[in-house]
């Protein structure tokens, strides 16, 4: 018997969904070839459909609680929201998009009256998540998902006076299924490589699954992957792969793929739209109401960072290299890469100047273990030092370094405990030697780096050093509250000097997004005038949360 359109339906869509992804992932990744063959695309909608369906559990958590149960509306607007600040990638990006017009229409109309009203509302949403696809995309191309969707949505047009919502959705799958087969005759890059559209397989997936979450019947059909016939088999995969790294070099395409969420007003998002459009291509931008999903292919990964900080405030911030001068299926392997989270733009740009990949993230905010063993494999090396530079990390980073090598990649787990110790790890990480002798440096090097940061209290609490109120400035040395004040600037001096006390030779400021202008000068012209022979170094960070963060070598 046929489920019907409502909040526990998305939630078992996105479990089915989540399931159908987990199959099919390796697959789709191997035939990965526009925009970019960079062999991830079932992954980035595997960690797109993760981050959606968790969202989904816990807008059921919530209203659990509080002894209520949710609507479509909440169910399918936590769905969306949650793929839109999980998105990775090209496709994700765009399926996060497709997502957000469904919910334009389901949040609208959030209680079918029966099953000609659910299958008509199916139908309108179907239709409008295919039109926002090419409204997000800078430059669309058919024989790509968006042409996928399109069908979906032609194929649920026709259905939708004809029966319920299962079979809306059944006819969605059967229409998009045979768009994809003819995508190899659209787009050229696809008919070279003999595969068809790699977002467009992660399409069929997901409309499959909504198909079985409303007509109970469950489908374990795979995707075919060519124009001809499916390859179920490892060798096919591979033979799929070659052909597509074949068929899809392009040596003067954009070295980095930016993506970043980002905080900003609609004329903003216009603004930025234009000048990432004149930076590189494959531009993507998703959302709307103030929260947005940016994704672009750029040769200068801090004019695409710097777009995002004039427009507003971005954050989760990945920077991927795709590998050599251009575009390649399988990126050259590196012998060794490093991998630090760090809590700000700027940080996460001075990381990906010294050749070190980013996870920027925000307070409050940290990354699960399957982000960072995304951003380990798109590091493209044998060797990995992995820099979490947050003590509440560390078993998450441990989760991402086990999980890395049962993927024969070898992952040494630095312990760094804020980022200005990975700051003081990256100076003395030198690739030329061994790794173990680099692991070694690396360590030292973050363990001799005494740490502290500024905040401001929200609240009044006990601390270390005794009773703050809200409003006041704590500056926190290697990780307890140590100074209790009212000015940012004469707590940041009396911590200083604190930390100094014991000696050092280096100071290192990281500037936050709320620091004052005139910070650094007045603690450099400190540290100079009260500590003879200490170096001072300053960067602009970016993050949220803590104004400073403080240094000692």
């Amino acid at each position: 018997m046929p489920n019907p359109l409502d909040a526990a339906a998305v939630r078992a869509w996105c479990g089915l969904a989540l399931e159908a992804l987990g199959r099919e992932r390796e697959r789709i990744d191997a035939i990965n070839v526009y925009p970019v063959a960079d062999g991830d695309t079932g992954t980035n909608l595997y960690l797109t459909l993760e981050s959606a369906a968790r969202a989904v559990e816990a807008a059921f958590d919530g209203h659990a609680s509080a002894g209520t149960a949710p609507g479509l509306a909440d169910a399918i607007g936590a769905m969306a929201h949650g793929a839109l600040i999980g998105a990775r990638g090209n496709s994700g990006t765009i399926v996060a998009q497709l997502l957000r017009g469904m919910t334009e229409v389901l949040a609208a109309d959030a209680a079918p009256a029966d099953a000609g009203g659910a299958a008509e509302t199916l139908r309108r949403a179907l239709r409008r998540a295919a039109a926002s696809t090419y409204e997000a995309v800078a430059h669309p191309v058919e024989g790509t998902v968006l042409t996928v969707a399109t069908a979906a949505a032609d194929a649920a047009e026709r259905a939708a006076g004809t029966g319920d919502a299962a079979e809306v959705a059944r006819a969605a799958h059967e229409g998009a299924r045979s768009a994809l087969r003819a995508t190899p005759g659209q787009l050229a890059v696809l008919g070279r490589a003999g595969v068809v559209d790699a977002g467009g397989c992660g399409l069929v997936a997901l409309l499959g699954a909504l198909a079985d979450a409303l007509s109970g019947e469950t489908s374990v059909t795979p995707v075919a992957v060519r124009a001809d016939a499916p390859l179920p088999e490892a060798a096919g995969c591979e033979a799929a792969t070659r052909a597509a790294a074949d068929g899809c070099h392009n040596p003067d395409g954009p070295a980095f793929e930016v993506i970043y969420l980002l905080e900003a007003g609609d004329d903003a998002v216009a603004r930025l739209r234009t000048r990432l459009d004149g930076l590189g291509d494959s531009l993507v931008v998703v959302g709307g109401d103030g929260l947005w999903n940016v994704h672009v292919h750029v040769d200068d990964a801090g004019a695409a960072v710097e777009a995002g900080i004039e427009a507003g405030r971005p954050y989760r911030i990945r920077i991927t290299h795709f590998g050599g001068a251009g575009r390649v299926k399988e990126p050259a392997m590196a012998a060794r890469a490093v991998v630090a989270v760090v809590p700000g733009a700027g940080l996460a740009g001075l990381c990906s100047e010294v050749g070190a990949t980013p996870v920027a993230v925000r307070p409050g905010e940290p990354p699960a273990s399957g982000e960072l063993v995304q951003a380990i494999r798109q590091a493209h090396a044998r060797e990995v030092m992995l820099l979490p530079n947050d003590p509440e990390l560390r078993h998450t980073a441990a989760a991402a370094a086990e999980q890395a090598r049962t993927e024969g990649v070898r992952v040494a787990l630095i312990p760094t405990r804020s980022a200005v110790q990975g700051i003081a790890a990256l100076a003395v990480h030198e690739p030329g030697r061994s790794f173990d002798e680099d692991v070694v440096a690396m360590t030292s090097a973050a363990g001799a780096t005494r740490y502290a940061e500024l905040a401001v209290a929200e609240r009044q609490s006990w601390t270390m050093a005794g009773v703050c109120q809200a409003g006041d400035v704590l500056g926190l040395i290697d990780g307890d509250v140590a100074v209790i004040g009212s000015d940012l600037t004469v707590t940041a001096t009396t911590v200083l000097d604190r930390m100094l006390s014991a000696g050092g030779e280096m100071v290192t400021l990281v500037l936050g997004a709320q620091a004052p202008p005139s910070l650094a000068e007045r603690l450099e012209r400190h540290v100079h005038e009260r500590h003879l022979a200490v170096d001072t170094v300053v960067y602009d960070g970016g993050q949220h949360g803590a104004p400073l963060l403080i240094g000692v070598e």
